[in-house]
């Protein structure tokens, strides 16, 4: 193959854990949701960002901190509900039964990882 020639790969089926490209993350419903609460949580970082550059007090700036934290873990929480509650769920209506059973394992297997990283 010359320089100019670029091998492209033929484009792949999702396999059977990967959603398709066409269908909704459990979260997209909510997905408005979730991005007001992340800018209200970017805002509250700025403003901590602000405190430090002002000099101000540490308690203050850790309890704005503590305030960030418990935003995020409420974000991460409803994210995980949303993941068991779509696809977890979305995997048991696989036709498939061996299939099914691996889909299931995988998607619980994460979710399982996702509240691990979560309670580090």
């Amino acid at each position: 193959m010359s320089e100019s020639e670029v091998s492209v790969p033929a484009p792949q089926e999702p396999g059977p854990m990967e959603p398709a490209p066409h269908e909704q993350h459990g979260y997209t419903s909510n997905k408005d949701a979730y991005l007001r609460r992340l800018k209200r949580i970017e805002g509250q970082v700025r403003g901590i960002a602000r405190m430090v550059d002002e000099d101000k007090y540490c308690i203050d700036i850790l309890t704005q901190v503590a305030a960030v934290t418990k935003a995020l873990h409420a974000v991460s929480l409803g994210l995980v509900e949303e993941h068991i509650g779509h696809c977890v769920v979305g995997a048991a209506s696989e036709p498939d039964p061996k299939l099914r059973a691996e889909t299931i394992d995988f998607k619980v297997k994460e979710a399982t990882d996702a509240i691990g990283r979560l309670l580090r």
